[in-house]
């Protein structure tokens, strides 16, 4: 895709996103303007306005548990993602930092009633400034996609990036020091609700 290309991709899921749910619109005003009239590329890691990032929520339904990394700057656990990276859809762009930081490869979108790759959620935060990278004070606009995997899959941990790896229950990660986790928590329990324990005992 060309740098026009990837703005009206990010545009439009940007819209689909918005279009489910409206009520965070507010908080995403910065993203909305950055892509209408920000004359540099809004994908670009050098553009101190802000830049675009992609990470994933990889969900196991049957274990009920969220693949997370503990990220090793950052010292605390995150879903795996970061910066946009080449050309690609920013679905696939995610898919490849799962793949990167976790060793998870076989990743599924999350199936989407409307049969579109719509972002499971879309945070957009401050990043403070880092003088030894060169970097001043800048937004990071994170476009979140929601994957399904399976948990028996092989952990392969980025060593040079994260901490450790693991399959969080969904319990813990909705218990998670940020706003943005209880808020996806919610939007995974509205499409996987939690089942009775007897649902997840194993079968005799």
């Amino acid at each position: 895709m060309t740098p026009a290309d990837l703005r009206a991709h990010a545009l439009d899921h940007l819209a689909q996103y918005l279009a489910a749910f409206p009520e965070e619109r507010d908080a995403l005003e910065a993203l909305a303007a950055q892509l209408a009239d920000d004359p540099a590329d809004v994908f670009a890691r050098a553009n101190m306005r802000g830049h675009v990032t992609t990470s994933g929520i990889v969900y196991d339904a049957a274990a009920d548990r969220v693949l997370m990394i503990h990220h090793k700057v950052l010292d605390r656990w995150l879903q795996p993602g970061g910066h946009h990276e080449g050309q690609d859809r920013l679905e696939v762009s995610a898919a490849r930092e799962i793949r990167e930081e976790t060793g998870v490869d076989c990743v599924e979108p999350w199936p989407d009633p409307s049969g579109r790759s719509r972002p499971f959620d879309i945070e957009t935060h401050a990043i403070r400034a880092n003088p030894a990278k060169g970097e001043g004070d800048h937004w990071h606009h994170d476009f979140i996609y929601l994957f399904r995997a399976d948990l028996t899959q092989a952990l392969a941990p980025q060593w040079e990036e994260v901490k450790g790896v693991r399959w969080m229950p969904r319990a813990d990660f909705a218990a998670l020091p940020s706003a943005r986790f209880a808020r996806m928590s919610e939007k995974l329990l509205a499409l996987t609700p939690v089942r009775a324990p007897a649902d997840l005992a194993p079968s005799s």
